[in-house]
């Protein structure tokens, strides 16, 4: 059994999101803008909402960007700018990051700048983890970096794909840091994977698709090169998939 307690991170997109994760009994929430590129670091005012509003903590993801995580110069300047930032205001849990080298390991010089930067705040390392090269030597570099948890699938699209490396994880770990699991988490397999793996703590998205309230549409515009139809739908936290699914996941303690 993990010597962590056992908490559920809600992924979630701006502060509508907290708030059904917090009433739906998330212990903590992962704060992030445009989940269609798998998160990027939301906005000053989304985030200072958040702590007005926010009854749980929150971690805020540290992207500039979409795509890999090997950083040019300037985006990891503004990766710097960012956490200390958030520093700054004072009442931020946590960031999350994840830095690469081109050839996939953790590249131990930013990741240490960066928790350095974040201090005294928690600092996860995200999914970028899960496209290194070699796990194994993946967690004895967040290590050596002073990170405190890392999420992960397993380096598989999946939880259920990846729970064979997501148990080795915690094994290697050791206690020194908090392995996380996520990957297509519900409450259909999350009881499954916390028996199997013995993670310290989980990590999903639950989210649905509604339609837009708007009653003018154009219908020769779609923004940013999405389909029309994207331009009236919204994407929101499914509060009660949230609670369903923590509930499965705490009945199989």
């Amino acid at each position: 059994m993990s010597s962590h307690p056992f908490k559920i991170e809600i992924c979630v997109e701006g502060t509508d999101g907290l708030i059904a994760a917090q009433n739906a009994g998330a212990d903590r929430v992962e704060l992030c803008a445009s989940l269609i590129e798998g998160g990027l670091t939301p906005s000053l005012g989304v985030i200072r909402e958040a702590l007005r509003v926010a009854t749980i903590p929150f971690h805020v993801i540290i992207r500039p960007r979409g795509g890999d995580f090997l950083y040019s110069d300037v985006e990891f300047n503004s990766m710097l700018e960012d956490i200390k930032a958030l520093r700054d205001m004072g009442n931020v849990a946590g960031v999350v990051i994840g830095c690469l080298t081109a050839d996939g390991r953790i590249d131990e010089a930013r990741t240490t700048a960066l928790v350095e930067a974040a201090r005294p705040m928690a600092v996860t390392c995200h999914r970028a983890f899960d496209m290194t090269a070699d796990y194994r030597a993946a967690i004895e570099a967040l290590v050596r970096c002073g990170v405190d948890r890392v999420l992960t699938s397993g380096q598989r699209d999946t939880a259920v794909e990846g729970s064979a490396i997501l148990k080795d994880s915690v094994a290697i770990a050791a206690g020194r840091i908090v392995i996380m699991g996520c990957g297509e988490l519900n409450a259909g397999n999350i009881a499954q994977i916390r028996r199997e793996t013995g993670v310290d703590e989980m990590h999903f998205a639950a989210l649905k698709t509604l339609k837009s309230t708007m009653d003018f549409r154009n219908p020769h515009v779609g923004m940013g090169g999405t389909a029309i139809e994207r331009e009236y739908e919204v994407t929101v936290t499914d509060e009660a998939a949230v609670r369903a699914t923590i509930a499965a996941a705490r009945a199989a303690a």
